[in-house]
């Protein structure tokens, strides 16, 4: 790995991994030598798993020269806290400390969450919210990709689709082709701050759509939505009828000019559920624990049957850890402001670094500079490249060349946009830089006279 020995990626796959493979596959096709086994494996999980970030990137990761002579530099997820200039805040550290050693955090916790936790997530997005949440209306999920699981398993129903915009994080993507639930794409708008196209929305909603999913600030794309932009979107829900899932992960790493504005302060037009956990903000994507807030002022999600539904998917599911939910109260109560400010500045100055970079770089065009989260995403330009013929491939040149690699956006649903992460050392931006460019300088398409 040379000099970014901290860097944690996929190992290679051995030989003897590949006899060991091959070995179970003879024995399976031929019954194990004791007759024709009557049980296989799930076809609708390795669907879903097809469109996840982990596959592509494992996949991009085998992918990359064994030689040691270019170091892997993993620019495809988002992984901050593996980097020494991003560390989690000490106020959570000693959280979490203080309530292992207290030892009142290791039995079980009631499926819904222990009511501290739930008491100090309601007070944590109250200050920005007009219509109070109570603890009641606060569940503790293991991260906030439980809370994406619960919500579409709780809308799963015969006919039934979500509108997901056409960049989202994929494990939308995942959990509704598992569950069986259509989905419908809707389109952003790059040359108007990734706004959503509204009209879209409305085209393509139907009788049977249950849901809109939006995420503020964006993950991917690194806007953050306006008051206004966001009150047009509850009044469009509304219309439908439909119920609006907001992902907000990312409210604390924001770094532009656009302020926060949750979702929640349109509970009043139109119901709606913020998913939302510390793993961003705080950078402990594996301590694993976040909620799910019912913004319902008019309570039509117990009148629905989904908040019932909710408490029952979470009594028969794995709970977050009990130590890291009586932690959360001085989490989020102790942690100064100044830690975001100053992670946030770090993300700010590697993104106007990569940004005007990349404008020598034609082929990867970013339409937008990311106010938020820690990645920004580019068009890629097939029009300028030789021997290229999507975002995958691209990634997949990119990665065996130059062993950078990036994550192609057809992880996210769109293809010929490339995401690249900046939540790294400064040090590996200006080497990722000089790697694109030189692969760039060797796959330009030759001029013809």
């Amino acid at each position: 790995m040379g000099q970014y020995t901290n860097l944690f990626v996929p190992s290679f796959e051995t030989d003897q991994d590949e006899e060991v493979e091959r070995k179970t596959e003879m024995q399976t096709l031929n019954g194990g030598g004791g007759g024709v086994w009557r049980f296989k494996g799930n076809k609708a999980a390795k669907e879903a798993a097809s469109v996840s970030m982990k596959g592509i990137l494992s996949r991009l990761f085998e992918n990359c020269s064994r030689d040691g002579k270019k170091t892997i530099l993993p620019l495809g997820h988002c992984d901050p806290i593996v980097y020494p200039c991003f560390k989690t805040s000490v106020e959570a550290e000693e959280a979490v400390a203080e309530s292992l050693r207290s030892g009142a955090a290791n039995s079980y916790a009631p499926g819904v969450g222990i009511l501290p936790a739930r008491r100090a997530v309601a007070n944590y997005l109250n200050s920005d919210l007009p219509h109070k949440l109570k603890s009641d209306d606060i569940f503790m999920t293991i991260g906030c990709c439980q809370g994406i699981e619960t919500i579409i398993q709780v809308l799963s129903s015969p006919k039934s689709n979500i509108l997901l915009s056409s960049l989202v994080y994929p494990l939308y993507h995942s959990y509704a082709i598992h569950d069986l639930v259509e989905i419908r794409k809707y389109e952003l708008l790059p040359d108007q701050d990734w706004e959503i196209d509204l009209q879209s929305v409305e085209a393509i909603a139907d009788h049977n759509t249950v849901a809109m999913v939006i995420c503020n600030p964006h993950n991917p794309c690194g806007n953050v939505y306006t008051y206004h932009h966001l009150k047009k979107v509850a009044e469009m829900a509304r219309k439908l009828g439909i119920m609006v899932i907001s992902d907000e992960v990312f409210k604390e790493t924001i770094y532009g000019k656009n302020p926060f504005v949750p979702m929640g302060i349109f509970a009043s037009i139109v119901p709606v559920v913020t998913l939302g956990s510390i793993s961003k903000g705080w950078l402990v994507p594996g301590w694993r624990i976040g909620w799910m807030a019912m913004n319902d002022p008019s309570n039509v999600f117990k009148t629905t049957g989904v908040v019932e539904s909710i408490k029952h998917l979470l009594n028969i599911s794995p709970d977050p850890s009990t130590i890291l939910q009586f932690a959360l109260p001085n989490i989020l109560e102790k942690t100064k402001k100044d830690y975001f400010e100053k992670k946030n500045l770090t993300l700010s100055q590697n993104v106007d670094m990569m940004f005007d970079a990349l404008k020598e770089i034609p082929c990867l065009v970013c339409p937008k500079k990311p106010e938020s989260c820690t990645s920004l995403v580019t068009k890629l330009d097939l029009s300028l490249l030789e021997d290229i013929t999507d975002d995958v491939d691209f990634c997949m040149k990119l990665s065996r060349e130059e062993n950078l690699v990036l994550l192609p956006g057809e992880v996210f649903g769109k293809n010929n946009w490339v995401r690249i992460s900046i939540g790294v050392e400064r040090s590996m931006l200006q080497d990722a830089f000089v790697r694109l460019k030189d692969f760039f300088t060797r796959h330009i398409k030759s001029q013809t006279t």
